[in-house]
């Protein structure tokens, strides 16, 4: 009775946060030991014909899908075509550029985005067909429409433009992580050289066919032949009402960093794999040698948080190990976890971008461990920063990638804004801050020698501050 009390407790608190983030539909799916132990969907999959969403509903996964692309180069280093300290230029040796890095980044780095790569423009172009016809994309979270850059519809153009493209590194291979979806796009066309076959046909025939995943595909056009398939929603950008922007994006020369389309149901079957030492329902996908690695904390991006191979994970939740990934891309913002040694799984999907669906997902996961709705395995300490102090953050902080965040100081109180959205900040370490309200979002401060504000890591991205007056030291080539 207690349980049923406390998931009804998560149902209208469910409601409620569906409703003040204006999520037009969400679906819910947790298992154990392989079973579904609790699914529920809340709004529809289109508003106008009020069709529900189902457990088979399929959605855009968005960055999700990186995982699948690490699974993929550990089915291949399992054949024996490649290793993961293997350096990328001996498949790619397009990228090689005099003084430059290049030649000493592994795959190991691109799968854990500590490459050196600074966010580049390389995802916006790859999916710029879709952004000329969408007139949903100026209510983006990024700058997606003042980018006069080349359409990048091949691998071929991809590699070219990183190989030519002028940026600074962020640091040596290692040193720093930085979120990057353009090292997740070069493991997809190492996939495809290696492998002899296209990308999306090497994920289909290794990991989601032998899964039992009947319902997740990278094909545009089944998209037209599934019986449950969601429509896509746009939220405004001051964020007063979401609208049907049914056109679904598509970046052909990048699918490999986040254009997988699944279902809860699939998720589910998938996150076995984690919890279950590679095998799914019986079917032996990755080595158990090789989920360790997916799964081992190679790099510590904030504290007690860790990235895996394209999978975020906390090695102390609560006494166990989580894995995760969440994604965000129009029309989606996605979430999914597993506690290892629990052998326990859950996912949500929803059809609009930049809202936070992890956050619903944990808290029924909450519920389902037998505790508080808002528990967090983590504890923060704030610390009290003068107004000096807190001066030197001010500015303004743009990447290529289209992010441009502002940091203001206004009645003694830092505040960061990004896409029209202002949070309030506290300190809870040395030049790092998380949203006052939320207890999450971490912001973080990268300073010179001399004390200088350098960059940002924003949404696990380095982003360098707009015009600043010091030098790059820790930049090379």
């Amino acid at each position: 009775m207690k349980g049923i009390i406390a998931m009804e407790s998560f149902e209208k608190h469910a409601e409620v946060y569906v409703k003040k983030h204006l999520i037009p539909g969400a679906m819910i799916g947790v298992s154990e030991n392989g079973q579904k132990s609790y699914e529920k969907g809340f709004g529809y999959r289109n508003v106008a014909k009020r069709l529900l969403v189902t457990g088979d509903t399929v959605f855009g996964i968005a960055s999700m899908t990186k995982s699948f692309t690490s699974a993929g180069i550990m089915k291949l280093q399992e054949d024996g075509k490649l290793s993961v300290h293997d350096r990328i230029v001996e498949y790619l040796p397009e990228l090689k550029k005099p003084k430059t890095q290049v030649e000493q980044i592994t795959l190991h780095h691109l799968m854990t985005h500590t490459a050196g790569y600074p966010p580049l423009a390389t995802h916006v172009y790859a999916r710029k067909n879709s952004i000329e016809q969408d007139p949903s994309a100026k209510d983006y979270g990024l700058d997606l429409l003042n980018n006069p850059g080349p359409h990048i519809e091949t691998y071929d153009e991809m590699l070219s433009f990183m190989a030519n493209d002028e940026f600074e590194w962020l640091g040596e291979p290692g040193r720093f992580y930085s979120y990057s979806n353009d090292s997740y796009g070069l493991l997809g066309v190492i996939t495809s050289k290696v492998s002899g076959q296209p990308y999306e046909k090497f994920i289909e025939e290794t990991i989601l066919k032998p899964a039992g995943m009947k319902n997740s595909f990278f094909d545009m056009e089944l998209l037209d032949e599934k019986e449950s398939v969601t429509t896509l929603y746009m939220k405004a950008k001051d964020g007063s009402h979401v609208y049907e922007a049914p056109l679904w994006w598509d970046a052909p020369s990048m699918r490999s960093v986040g254009y997988l389309k699944s279902t809860v149901s699939d998720i589910l079957r998938y996150l076995e794999m984690y919890w279950n030492e590679g095998v799914v329902a019986g079917t032996r996908i990755l080595s158990k040698e090789s989920i360790e690695q997916m799964i081992h904390p190679h790099v510590e991006y904030e504290p007690n948080r860790c990235y895996g191979y394209g999978l975020r994970i906390i090695p102390d939740y609560f006494g166990s190990t989580l894995v995760s990934h969440g994604g965000g891309l129009k029309g989606v913002s996605s979430y999914m976890c597993a506690i290892v040694e629990k052998k326990k799984a859950g996912v949500i999907l929803t059809n609009v971008s930049d809202v936070p669906a992890g956050d619903l997902l944990m808290s029924v996961m909450n519920i389902t461990e037998g505790r508080e709705l808002a528990a967090s395995s983590e504890t923060v300490e704030v610390q009290e920063i003068g107004v000096d102090e807190l001066s030197k953050f001010v500015g303004s902080y743009i990447s290529s990638e289209g992010m441009n965040v502002k940091v203001t100081l206004n009645d003694d109180r830092l505040s960061v804004e990004s896409n029209e959205v202002i949070r309030t900040l506290k300190c809870i370490g040395k030049n790092i801050f998380i949203d006052e309200d939320e207890n999450d979002g971490v912001l973080q401060f990268i300073e010179q020698p001399n004390g200088e504000i350098e960059r940002i890591v924003y949404g696990g991205r380095h982003i360098m501050k707009a015009n600043p007056e010091i030098s790059h030291t820790e930049s090379h080539g």
